[in-house]
């Protein structure tokens, strides 16, 4: 596809459709949309578009369908595969104006809100009504729930609660070509066709642009547990993991740790924590429930299961400052493997009872291949971030050679049932590794379905293929 520049006429009916305020093409301006939280990636925009209704936004794309103008939604910039680069350059539309939660309505236990919520404020506001969201990936205070649910984002509690599209009823989506949808219905159940919802989620953008999602709520329950387990090994972290659902407890948190990654979290971003010399590997563990029996008796199970494990200790929080800290160690551990070196972070999932072969591989290749790797995670649900470091290698061997330790680290993925994303997508940065996974004829019903929804090619391009 040959896409077209952006001239002073289109520009022009830009301006027609969200107001000159709206439009932006000032370098200075745009820069900040030229990144998100991929690696040290930047293209540049050649206008930015800040649309306040679905009627501004179906103008902008018709538009831009029109003249094969390419169109790069965004939401936060808070993603991990580049899905939100304008890689051909072309409008890019940020939905930050969307931002209001239109309902919330308890007797149903859904809400209706836009797509440019932030995720932290849309957790809150439910939990005012005693109700739970609880898709709660780290960049929670800054993302937005469109982004989310275009990449399929996870966190730490979709072990007991359930992935992002467990809670997704119905969305309000305008297409490329400017039609306005709905791709469902507010209920429970859904036998009406094929499902347009969930195709939605985790599409990356590249089918349509979300604009009103209509959010399915549970109870928030009233107590919670939280115990921090140490090992001496992290394969005898990971093999607790599928042995503490073995033993009849699910977790509504079960988080894996690499020591080095602590050891980081210490010294930049500054949370004091005693590591143990004989310490590798860490699991946090939360449990939430109604009842303080149940809920007891489930930790000491746990504690039983540990046990088996070579686990050197158990630390329970005893008050809700001890279990913000705790949690905080697993924050910020993301950010401080950033601040610590130039990385490539890889979003591997496999079925939970294979991660000790899986993380024992991982260290096998980067032996291999030359590169170090930090590991967390959610390894409740069997998702590895695998996050690999440069270090020592040469810019040569991260360029190059490097691609094929990752190819090897996928291959290992799938040869042990999982596949090369679980939250983060594939956007930009993974698109080369879908063959590892996909076959021709898988990669050409997707390519397939992009064609339906998007004739010429201008959503999101350069993304997932």
């Amino acid at each position: 596809m040959a896409f077209k520049k952006i001239s002073p006429e289109i520009l022009a009916l830009f301006v027609g459709c969200v107001g000159e305020q709206y439009i932006k093409s000032e370098k200075e301006y745009i820069s900040k949309f030229s990144h998100d939280e991929t690696e040290d990636l930047r293209y540049y925009p050649e206008v930015v578009a800040i649309p306040g209704t679905s009627d501004q936004l179906s103008c902008l794309l018709k538009i831009c369908n029109e003249h094969t103008i390419p169109v790069t939604p965004r939401g936060g910039g808070t993603g991990l595969s580049g899905a939100a680069l304008p890689v051909y350059g072309g409008l890019l539309i940020s939905m930050e104006r969307f931002n209001r939660i239109v309902n919330i309505d308890e007797s149903n236990l859904q809400a209706t809100i836009e797509s440019g919520v932030i995720t932290q404020d849309f957790i809150n506001a439910v939990a005012e009504r005693g109700l739970l969201y609880p898709v709660d990936p780290s960049s929670k205070g800054t993302s937005l729930m469109g982004g989310n649910l275009a990449h399929g984002a996870g966190g730490p509690r979709v072990v007991k609660y359930g992935t992002i599209k467990e809670y997704i009823l119905n969305l309000e989506v305008v297409l490329p070509t400017g039609e306005i949808i709905w791709t469902g219905a507010n209920t429970l159940k859904y036998a009406s066709g094929y499902n347009l919802t969930q195709l939605m989620i985790g599409a990356e953008g590249t089918l349509g642009i979300i604009t009103k999602i209509v959010v399915k709520l549970i109870t928030k329950p009233s107590l919670d547990a939280l115990m921090l387990a140490s090992f001496t090994s992290n394969e005898q972290a990971c093999a607790a993991v599928s042995a503490i659902f073995r033993a009849g407890v699910v977790p509504s948190a079960l988080e894996f740790m690499e020591r080095t990654g602590v050891e980081w979290v210490i010294k930049y971003g500054q949370i004091p924590f005693h590591l143990k010399d004989e310490v590798a590997a860490f699991l946090l563990i939360e449990l939430d429930g109604n009842s303080a029996d149940v809920l007891s008796s489930d930790c000491e199970k746990i504690r039983q299961v540990l046990a088996s494990f070579d686990c050197l200790e158990v630390i329970f929080a005893e008050n809700a400052e001890q279990k913000d800290d705790l949690w905080r160690i697993r924050r910020v551990l993301p950010v401080s493997v950033k601040s610590n070196s130039v990385y490539k972070e890889e979003d591997t999932v496999i079925p939970r009872a294979h991660l000790p072969q899986l993380i024992t591989g991982i260290k096998n290749i980067g032996a291999v291949y030359g590169f170090s790797s930090v590991c967390y995670g959610h390894a409740g649900d069997g998702n590895l971030h695998v996050n690999i470091i440069k270090g020592d290698m040469s810019d040569d061997d991260w360029n190059f050679k490097l691609k094929e330790g990752i190819r090897e680290i996928f291959e290992l993925t799938v040869a042990l049932g999982g596949t090369i994303s679980g939250e983060h997508g594939i956007g930009l940065v993974q698109k080369e590794f879908m063959s590892v996974k996909y076959s021709d004829l898988h990669m050409n019903l997707m390519k397939g379905i992009k064609q339906v929804f998007d004739p010429n090619g201008i959503l999101n391009p350069g993304k997932i293929f």
